[in-house]
């Protein structure tokens, strides 16, 4: 079942102008060392950075609370798997927050997938609670 869904538009341009303006200073407080390295290693940085925006915007939205509420932007990491799929990563309080609204019996599956088109940076998460799995044959008659 699905337990949050969030969406966001991220204008690059912005990004640059912010990073441009307050450099590390905006890098540090918004994105985790891991972020900052799979971002300053790409060809388009401020679109990488963008999309890491946009899904953590995204995520805060699935998660129901906006980024209030203790909330910070690096208690959520956007990183890729080996096969470059992007994967968030919820720590602190957006973790304590993804317990909270995931059912009993339940586990949490966060969805993301990240896309730009220049001058936009799009991001959409969605949050799945799967069944926690039986033991073997159990349930079964």
């Amino acid at each position: 079942m699905i337990i949050g869904i969030g969406s966001d538009l991220a204008n690059i341009e912005r990004i640059q102008n912010t990073l441009d303006r307050f450099g590390d200073r905006f890098r540090n407080r918004v994105f985790t060392p891991v972020e900052q390295a799979k971002a300053d290693a790409r060809a388009d940085v401020a679109g990488t950075y963008a999309k890491r925006w946009a899904a953590k915007e995204a995520c805060s939205k699935a998660l129901g609370t906006g980024l209030r509420m203790g909330i910070s932007w690096k208690d959520m990491a956007v990183t890729n798997l080996t096969t470059g799929q992007p994967v968030m990563e919820l720590t602190g309080w957006a973790a304590e927050r993804l317990l909270q609204i995931t059912p009993a019996g339940h586990e949490a599956v966060i969805h993301v997938t990240l896309t730009d088109d220049h001058p936009w940076a799009q991001a959409f998460v969605v949050i799945e609670a799967r069944p926690l799995s039986t033991p073997s044959g159990a349930g079964l008659s």
